[in-house]
Order: structure tokens, then sequence, then C-alpha cells
């Protein structure tokens, strides 16, 4: 039974634990709790005997942990996937432990957690300081299952400011194109990376909605007739490592795939002939950008042969990957400056085995979608330098590229992102009269509704949404037709030159 002490001018409660062990009355913080009369300390003390013999009761001197050392001692306990790891990672370490770290647990007040945040979304987009509040309070709420806490002060209290909320939390709109938007932006990319690999991916992920590390990580064996299974990813790690892991929540899938579509994804198979990667021995559809530049090589680089040739670094590399581009003198020039120079390729294979997100959103699909190359120190941002001819521009490059060039592209969807194609796609089918059931499948996510559990997909839905995306597909060709019946881009060129065909075959005369 809990007893009162007396200790000068209070009274404390004390309330015993084990056999010659007894405990006083504290708060949360650990500190003795000072009360006024013995009857108020007894009360206390019994309270509190009773919380322990039940097994309600915590060490208050639990809650002296800092938030740093828990922090570090909570992600260590955790085992998921890399990619999630290395997020908590990143929020834990760049975001929480500034302003939380030297807290003790029980000393982190809600108004702490609000002035944390408030100073956050001053200079980071609201979405990513909701996702690091998220993390936060996953921590907190993990600390309260062990005993180490009574409530979580980051969560956020419903009614509360509701309608601020809502506009507080409101995102930029996000920028999406429609069927034409994609034709336009795949060939543009072709003609910045000089390659139709780009066309050919930038089509495949606006028609079928994959994340970017699926098409990435789209294995040959996966890339079907009529289908694409989405079995893995390749999730790039903040050291540069690609990793191959499943798809985001385990939305293993099958995707039905026009047969234009599977045609176009053979015909590319078929052409580049792709082979194992060296970091994971899997042969996929899609292949960097550059050549793979591995094992430290020390040699001549390629903007050195182009200065002893005279000539720019586009045209060298037109002369070791397209050589019937360039005319023969200037070919022989080349050449001999290769020779000269003693310049040896990348030795692991002609092009870096995967695509950098950050590599082909900047330099590749911002160039293409806004006619802009983005900022990037020294640089500022500055318009793709064109040559007017053949439409509809070919990117000028090399020394004095600017000076040389006399056209630039006008934006086809300024601010749309890869993963805006993901919102695309989604948008064309709700655009189609496409089934929930249906775009759900398609895009991975799961409905878990009531509702959700009585619809299911027939194949009259997969046939009229095929044939939807189909007819979407022949009108933005037909629109880019109209524009001009040729392109620079090879595997576009054939197309177009295909529907040119098959259109003067079914009018009259």
């Amino acid at each position: 039974m809990g007893f009162a002490e007396k200790r000068g001018n209070y009274w404390r409660g004390r309330y015993k634990v084990a056999p010659g062990k007894h405990l006083t009355v504290a708060d949360d913080q650990g500190r003795t709790i000072r009360f006024a009369t013995k009857g108020e300390a007894q009360r206390a003390a019994s309270e509190a005997e009773n919380k322990y013999r039940r097994g309600d009761w915590r060490d208050p001197a639990l809650g002296q942990e800092t938030f740093g050392e828990y922090a570090s001692r909570w992600y260590e306990a955790q085992d998921l996937a890399a990619s999630t790891m290395q997020n908590y990672k990143r929020h834990i370490e760049e975001h929480l432990l500034p302003d939380f770290e030297d807290k003790a647990l029980v000393g982190i007040l809600r108004t702490d957690v609000e002035l944390w945040e408030k100073k956050e979304r001053a200079l980071y987009a609201a979405s990513s300081v909701k996702t690091w509040r998220s993390t936060l309070h996953l921590i907190l709420e993990d600390a309260i299952d062990e005993g180490l806490l009574t409530s979580n002060p980051a969560t956020r209290r419903r009614g509360r400011g509701k309608r601020a909320g809502r506009s507080r939390d409101r995102g930029p709109e996000k920028v999406i194109t429609d069927a034409l938007g994609i034709l336009l932006t795949a060939e543009r990319a072709s003609l910045l990376s000089g390659r139709d690999d780009e066309f050919v991916a930038v089509v495949h992920k606006g028609y079928t909605g994959v994340r970017w590390a699926e098409l990435v990580g789209m294995e040959t064996e996966f890339a079907r007739p009529g289908s694409f299974r989405v079995e893995w990813q390749l999730y790039e790690l903040d050291t540069g490592e690609l990793v191959r892991v499943p798809p985001k929540d385990d939305s293993y899938r099958t995707l039905d795939s026009p047969d234009w579509l599977s045609a176009l994804v053979a015909s590319h198979i078929a052409r580049t002939k792709p082979t194992p990667c060296p970091c994971h021995g899997k042969t996929y559809v899609y292949r960097g950008l550059g050549a793979a530049r591995t094992g430290g090589h020390q040699g001549a680089k390629l903007t050195d042969v182009a200065r002893c040739a005279g000539v720019s670094t586009g045209t060298v590399s037109n002369v070791l990957n397209h050589p019937a581009r360039v005319a023969e003198a200037t070919r022989a020039k080349v050449e001999q400056a290769i020779a000269d120079l003693g310049f040896v390729r990348g030795t692991v294979s002609e092009h870096a085995p995967h695509w950098r997100r950050n590599g082909f959103a900047t330099w590749l699909f911002t160039p293409a979608v806004s006619g802009w190359y983005p900022k990037k120190a020294p640089q500022e941002a500055r318009p793709v330098p064109l040559l007017g001819e053949p439409w509809p521009g070919v990117p000028s490059r090399g020394r004095n590229a600017t000076d040389r060039a006399d056209a630039c592209w006008v934006p086809v969807a300024k601010g749309l992102t890869p993963h805006g194609l993901r919102h695309t796609h989604r948008t064309m089918m709700e655009d189609l009269g496409t089934e929930k059931v249906l775009m759900d499948e398609r895009m991975g996510h799961i409905d878990g509704s009531v509702s959700a559990r009585y619809a299911h997909v027939t194949p009259g839905m997969r046939r009229r949404l095929m044939a939807g995306l189909t007819e979407q597909w022949e009108a933005a060709l037909d629109a880019r037709l109209a524009m001009c019946p040729t392109s620079p881009v090879r595997v576009l060129n054939d197309l177009l030159r295909t529907r040119r065909d098959a259109r003067e075959l079914v009018l009259p005369g």
C-alpha cells in the first residue's frame, strides 16, 4: 500500500515495487511531485502502486532518453527495403535531428512540432514536410508502444483548423499532357539523345503508366506479346547503386499492351540486342545513355579527341556511334585523332547499363517538354539551341552551339516530369471511360473499399481500353503527320510513313 512521507514543507508519495525497494511518485519528466497534504500524497502513491501491479507502470526516468538516442536505436531495429531505409535515414538526419536530437522524448511538445513544421514549410514543399512529419509521428508512436511516452505530440488534431489545413497542404497542380504531347516529348528526347531508345521508352511509359524504376527495371523476359509484366524495379540509392527490388507496395501486375506498342518495344529489343548488365546479370529492355567508363579509366577523354580533331564532341560521338552521318573527310580526321591520343571507349559496354533518374530528367526529359535546359551550376537555364532543318529541329552541339543555332522549341508541357506521365496515363484512361477496377490494376493501386471487393476486371474492359489507347495513338500520329510528314528520329519516321501509306489506301480515288 502506498504511503505519504513528510519532506520539510511538502509531502511526497512512496510506493513499493519490490521487497525493500520503494519509488517516489514523479511526473513525466521524472521530477518528484510535491503534494500539499498527506492525503493527496498517499492517494497518488496508492494509485501508482496499483498501476505497477497491473503492469501499466513505467519508469519515469526512461522518458529522459533523447530523441537522437531513441531515433538511432529505432532505425537500427528496422528491417525494411533498402529504398525505405534510405528515405527514413534521410528524413531523420536531414530534417528531424537538427531540431530534436538533444531534446528528451518527454520534453517534445506539440508546440515544438508545430514550430518545426512552420520553419520547414518556409524552405521546402508542403508535401515533403508532410512526409517528414509522418516519419516523426511513426517514431514517436513506437516510443509510446515501448512505454516511453503517453501521447504523441506529432499527432494532428482532427477538426482543428480543418479548412486552413486543407489549403496549407495543397501542393502545386500536377502537370499532365495528352497523346500528342507524349509523342512530341518522345521525339524531342530522342533528338536530344541522338538515338531511338528514348522515343520508345517515353511512349512506353506514357501508355502504360509504369513508375520510373519499373521502366528502368523492365527485363526483356517480361516484355511479352500483348503485355508487360511488372515483376521488379531498379531503385537508385543515394550512393548511386541501383538495387533490384520488388515493385512499390508489392504491386506486381501484368499490363495489357496494344499491338502497336508491343511491336514498337519488340522492334527496339531486336534492334539494340541487349545483353546482361554487369551490375545485376539481367537483360533489360532499356540501357543508359553515354559510354560506360568503369574501372578508373585515366586516358584521353572524348573532349580531348574533339579538341585534337577541331570538331565538336557531338561529331566525335557520331563517328563512334553513327559514322554514316559524318562526312568522310571529317570522319578520317576524328579517327586519326583517336589513334594519336590512344582513346579507349568504355570497357564494359558501349552504353552505360542503366539511366540515372537525375541525368534523364535534367538533360533529356525536361528540355524535351519545356524547350529549355534547366539551371545547373555554373550555367543558367537556357533554351535548347536548334538547327531548324530538318523539322522539328536538331539540337546544335559542341563549340559555339548557341551561335550556330537558328531556332528553339516551344514548350510541350512546361513543368511535366517523368512521373507526370504516370498521371497522364491515368487521365487518359479516365477520358476513355475506363472502369476504376481496371485503372487501379493498371496503376498498381489497391482499393480497400467493400465496393472494390465485388468489382472484377473482364476481357471486355481490357479490349475497350486497348482500342481506346490505339485510337489515341493513331490520332496523335495523324496530328504529327499534319505538322510534317517526316522526322529525324528513324523509328518515328518509319511510323509516320506507315501511317501515311495506310491512310492513302483508304482514301477514295
